[in-house]
């Protein structure tokens, strides 16, 4: 795990904001997460084949494997949270932290993470984990937050901040790039690698409207580098009229980037068809699986 002095996130406070939104009920503010979960269930399903065994990694509460374990696809399923609570109604479930997941090697035959992996302070040591612990012709299926995720807010933020006081600090945590998704698979070595984006475009009254979604959601800055400054409100107001300014719709409507990277890859086994030349072919995600899984 990442020396506390140099890791990027605060974990802790990370387990805060998920807990205070379990505690919410999760009610609200659950359009990204439930898009999530849906899109990795329709992709997975696109696979024709059983697993025996698979781990599900900071699913919370519980919806994706309900959709994985409701389709007949998976027969043993295994929730991985850093919290018991989230736990409460699972047959097979295990407390860990997802930088430090207790699988033996080649133990799994498939491994999914929805919308997870990206907080992680080493998230090159979890992919290469994650890559151990499957069985040869195992597959990883993930969803990360991609590099464009709340652009406007956080452009408006550090605008606003350098405008007030000739500084800032970050006030938006950074997200993962899709290049930079890729090289992790690849350097996980992971067979097969597929990436693909989507970018959702999502309209709000107001910064503050879309600040108390973040922090509903859990989304909310955990940065060791954050300041520990009070915050005036003459900043978010700033920032509000930047952000109204600048990336708002003829209706006075704003509009926030929600970048969602999915990618996929085996664990290599000698089944597995050979990787074309680097540029002589390009797939989705969702035909790379099917390819995969008609040769099965």
């Amino acid at each position: 795990m990442t020396d506390h002095t140099t890791a990027p996130f605060d974990r802790d406070l990370q387990s805060a904001f998920r807990n205070r939104w379990r505690q919410r009920g999760m009610q609200n503010a659950r359009f990204l997460f439930d898009r999530v979960t849906d899109e990795l269930a329709e992709r997975l399903s696109l696979v024709q084949r059983q697993f025996a065994i698979g781990a599900e990694i900071s699913g919370l509460d519980g919806t994706l494997f309900r959709q994985v374990m409701t389709s007949g696809q998976v027969q043993r399923l295994v929730r991985v949270e850093r919290g018991i609570d989230w736990l409460q109604s699972a047959n097979e479930a295990v407390v860990a932290d997802d930088e430090l997941l207790p699988f033996a090697d080649a133990s799994l035959n498939l491994v999914i993470a929805p919308l997870s992996l990206h907080l992680t302070n080493d998230t090159p040591g979890s992919f290469i984990q994650i890559h151990r612990a499957l069985k040869p012709d195992g597959l990883f299926l993930a969803a990360l937050a991609g590099g464009e995720t709340l652009t406007e807010l956080r452009t408006s933020l550090l605008t606003a901040e350098a405008e007030l006081s000739g500084g800032a600090s970050p006030r938006v945590q950074p997200f993962m790039e899709i290049r930079d998704a890729g090289a992790l698979l690849q350097r996980a070595r992971f067979a097969l690698p597929v990436i693909d984006q989507e970018r959702l475009v999502v309209r709000y009254d107001t910064m503050f409207h879309l600040m108390a979604e973040i922090r509903a959601m859990g989304m909310a800055n955990s940065l060791n580098a954050r300041s520990r400054k009070p915050t005036t409100r003459g900043l978010f107001v700033r920032a509000a009229e930047i952000y109204a300014e600048r990336f708002s719709d003829p209706d006075g409507r704003i509009r926030a980037t929600f970048d969602i990277i999915y990618l996929s890859g085996w664990r290599a086994h000698e089944s597995q068809q050979k990787p074309l030349r680097p540029g002589s072919a390009k797939a989705s995600l969702a035909e790379a699986l099917k390819d995969r899984s008609d040769k099965s």
